[in-house]
Formats: C-alpha cells, structure tokens, sequence
C-alpha cells in the first residue's frame, strides 16, 4: 500500500499546472510564477477545504487570472546566473544574511498530524494549516480513510491490526458527527435573522469540536508554509536528525522541491560538514538526554498529580522593572537610575505610567510597545492534544512538549455525555490507546500515530507580557474551542492573582472570561456573511 495518494490531472489541466507548480504527482511542491497575493489567498483556502492546493487552483483560482502568456515559463530562467552571485557572496564571505532574501511558498500535503508539529517549529516562517474545525475527517482520499500510514509500521505483523484500528475509529468519528450535529440543532435552535448557511457552519463547527477528539494523531493534514532560504535551511537540518521517520521522508521531499526554486540557498543541507554535522549534532544531544534522563528518573513511567495550568516562574519585581523600561526611551539616565527612582514611586504613580503606555486600546490589535517583554511567566499545563495543537501555533514564545501517549487520560466534552453518546466516544479512545500500547515498544515513535486528539499531553509555555497579551486575548474570544479558552483563561488569573501582577494582567482587557457561549463560531460565520454581501 502506498503512503501518499497521487492526483490525477486531464492533460489540459496538467498543462496549466506545470506552469505553477514544481511537481504534480507528490504531496509536496513549491509555487512559482504566481503573483505573491494569489500564493498567500491559496494558503488562506487550506484552513477551511478538505481540497489539495492544486485542486483549489483548478477550481477557484486559475479562472480569474490572465495566463495566456505563460505557455513559455520556465521556473528554472535565471537560476544559474543567481548561483553564481551566491557562491561568491555566501561562501567567499560568509554572508548568511543574504539567505534571508530570498522566500517560497511551499506545500506540504497529506502529513501526519505529528508531522505538522515538526514543520511548524521555526519562529521565522509563516505556516496555514487546514482546520478540523471546518473539514470533516469522514470524507476519504483515494477511496480511503484521511490518516498516515507509517511504511515500517504496514510492513510489520502489526500493519493489519494498525489499519484495522484506525478504520473503526474514524468510524466511530463518522458515526459521532451527524448525531451532534442534530443534538445542537436540537439544543440551539436557528434564529430568525440567521441564514441557513450561517447557521449550518456553526451548527457544523461545534460538532467537529465535540467529536474532534477521537480524530487520532495520523489524521492527515495540508500545511502551507512560507519562509526564507535560511528558514528553510535551518528546519531542514533538524527534520533530517528527527527520529520519527515521516519526517526524515518529508525533509528529503522537500529539499528536492526548493533545490528547485532556491538551490542555491540550500547547498550546506546535506553537505557532510555542514548540514549533516549540524543534523548529527541535534541526534547525538537528543539520545544522550534519552539516556540520562532514562538513568536519573527511572521511575518516570506513572503521571503525577499536578494543576492543568501552573505557573511555575515569574519575577516578583517584574512591575517595577516594567515601569522601568517604559520609561527609558524617553529619559537620558542609565536604567539603574530609573529603575531606583521607579522603586521609590508611590504604586500610583506606577500605575499612571503603565496606563499612559497601555493607552486606550480599542481592540485586540492595538499593541503596546516592547517594554512589555521584560516580564516573562513560564506555565506548565496539562491539556488534551487538540487544544495543545492550537497552543502551539503561537511560535514567538518558547513551548516545548513532552510525548504524545495516552498516560494522562483523556477529556470527553460535557457535549457528548449531554447528548448520551459517551459509549462511542470511549470505545474509540480504547482503541487509540490499545493500539498505541501495541506499537510502543516496537515502534517506539510511530505509536503517537494512535493516540487521539483527546488525550492529554504535557507541554511548557514560556511568554513575555507582551506574548501574553496577544495570545490570552486571542485564544479567549468566545469564537474559540473551549479547551484552550479555558487555558487561556486560566492563565490570565495566575498573572493577577498567584504572580500579583494585577496591573499586567489588567493591560490585557481583551481576555474573555465569560462563559461558553451556545454556538462559539456563529457570530464569525455573521460577519462573514456580512463580507460577502458587501462584495460588489
């Protein structure tokens, strides 16, 4: 069986594609000769389509662009003259910086949903993946179920029992959508002014929430990322050394697609005393952390007890020092002068320079400047892995995750007991964590495959203020799921009451702490009606 599943084109329609794109057979390839709005409204298209990009081209795109000239296009013209320049500006003198000039869009179809956390890890790219919130994982791809399946793992006396079980489960995903999707039309019913489109999106965008959950962590995805040639040099390096072998595939996939568009920026990859002793050197450290970490904690097998959200660092001082840095672009005293007389300040006075800096922010996109980044908070939390998946998204601030597993248990929304389907859903989370448990010891990484959304994963977020601002007041607008609402909510209290900084936490005046509301994405799915009907 083979991994990825291949399009299939009409010779005309494989005509216009090749002008486009550097492949048309594989699940990753490069877009060139496009203007760079079209690039980015394509990868604004994954979100909400269960369609490859190409597809998306075919269908919406092509249609309204004028390609009568493009017969000729090459996407190779100028590139060896381009070489040559970098050759002598990179490796004459060193310049890495001349590797940020240069940028593609790159399409990365059909990986795991482990996989994207891979591809998603740098903080100098841009990345759109498509959302579970809007596409239905019982649609199939090729005739078959929409999950990764592992080449080592169907080749084993584990592979039928692997495909076996991950077809019940997107069954039970299949069988759990339709039923609440008629118990929230039942429990929310459509109002008067609503039309029936908007209301079908909400209706259908809170069943994919409740239900998402059983989705395992091989359901597959379309990630469409943007970045430079030094961007992509330095992911390619460590997807080269990851151990979960999708990656080491996608990194070679993807190599061949921008040694396409941008060779020459990517010349040090797989060179062996460059890139492949950089990739060398992150596997080396990962296996000697694995063993140390094996020898001083082995009893490291049963989960602890422990909050869902814990903030376990942040700096007493933090609001004196932040006052402090407000103030400093607009004096002439070193920063101890400042900080000194700041300490000597009555609180309100404090208080006067953090409103005057904060100003009067009408919305969430009005930011305040980079004082704000002096102080941090670092939080461990405990969540299910499709809130984690949201979270992690936010790639300025530090996170890190420790294996996905079903060790922790799993969360079952108030929804699906509410609707008297918990029988389903905690079959289907049985099978996740009996198949993980088979494959674990045998393919120690390829297990994550099994374990479902639903399940708990620990991970560490380190933010500054600033950080905290956007992410807090993003991920607690009532729009959101409600899994890492209540994160984000959470988060904001500690600020204020376990750090005492209740004038940070107050800056944030976009956090929301109201309730659930009955259907999170109807008020979106309003506007973005509105939009449409204002269109000429």
């Amino acid at each position: 069986m083979t991994t990825y599943v291949a399009e299939e084109f009409s010779a005309e329609e494989a005509d216009v594609l090749r002008r486009y794109f550097t492949n048309l057979d594989q699940p990753v390839f490069a877009l060139v000769n496009l203007p760079e709005v079209v690039k980015g409204a394509l990868f604004a298209r994954y979100s909400r389509s269960p369609k490859s990009l190409r597809q998306l081209f075919l269908e919406e795109f092509v249609g309204d662009l004028d390609i009568s000239g493009d017969e000729s296009i090459d996407a190779t013209v100028g590139v060896r003259r381009a070489e040559e320049l970098y050759d002598r500006v990179f490796f004459e003198y060193g310049d890495d910086s001349v590797a940020q000039l240069g940028g593609v869009h790159l399409a990365c179809e059909q990986a795991s949903n482990l996989l994207t956390k891979v591809l998603e890890w740098g903080r100098l790219m841009s990345y759109l993946e498509q959302s579970t919130r809007y596409i239905s994982y019982d649609s199939r791809l090729g005739g078959r179920y929409r999950y990764y399946r592992d080449p080592e793992v169907l080749r084993s006396s584990y592979g039928t029992r692997y495909i076996g079980e991950m077809d019940r489960i997107f069954d039970a995903y299949a069988e759990l959508v339709p039923r609440m999707e008629r118990f929230y039309r039942e429990s929310v019913p459509k109002q008067p002014g609503d039309k029936d489109f908007v209301y079908r999106q909400a209706i259908k965008a809170k069943a994919f929430d409740a239900v998402r959950g059983i989705l395992p962590a091989a359901s597959l995805s379309n990630v469409g990322i943007y970045g430079t040639g030094q961007g992509y040099e330095m992911l390619l390096v460590r997807m080269r050394s990851h151990p979960l072998p999708e990656a080491r595939a996608y990194a070679d996939m993807m190599l061949t697609e921008l040694r396409k568009v941008i060779p020459s920026f990517l010349k040090r990859v797989d060179l062996p005393d460059r890139g492949g002793e950089a990739s060398s050197y992150l596997d080396d450290t990962r296996s000697s952390m694995e063993a140390i970490a094996a020898r001083l904690f082995p009893e490291d097998s049963q989960p602890v007890d422990a909050p869902t959200v814990e903030l376990v660092d942040w700096d007493p001082d933090a609001e004196i020092k932040l006052v402090a840095s407000m103030l400093y672009p607009y004096m002439n005293q070193p920063e101890t002068t400042i900080e000194a007389r700041v300490r000597a300040m009555s609180g309100e006075d404090r208080l006067s320079v953090m409103r005057a800096y904060t100003g009067q922010r009408r919305n969430r996109r009005h930011k305040p400047g980079r004082a704000l980044e002096r102080p941090t908070y670092r939080f461990d939390v405990l969540a299910d892995y499709g809130a984690f998946r949201d979270l992690q998204r936010h790639r300025m601030l530090t996170i890190e995750w420790q294996k996905l597993s079903p060790i922790h248990g799993y969360t079952r929304p108030e929804a699906v007991d509410a609707a008297g389907e918990q029988a389903g859903f905690d079959d289907a989370m049985r099978r996740s964590a009996a198949l993980h448990d088979l494959l674990h010891d045998e393919f120690p990484e390829q297990a994550g495959y099994a374990v479902a959304f639903a399940y708990k994963v620990r991970f560490m977020m380190q933010m500054n203020a600033r950080e905290a601002m956007h992410t807090l007041e993003l991920r607690t607008g009532p729009q959101g799921h409600p899994s890492y609402r209540d994160i984000g909510q959470r988060m904001h209290r500690l600020i204020a009451d376990k750090a005492g900084h209740r004038a940070v936490a107050e800056m944030m005046r976009f956090v929301d702490h109201t309730n659930e509301p009955a259907l999170e994405r109807l008020s979106a799915e309003r506007r973005a009606d509105e939009r449409r009907s204002a269109r000429p």
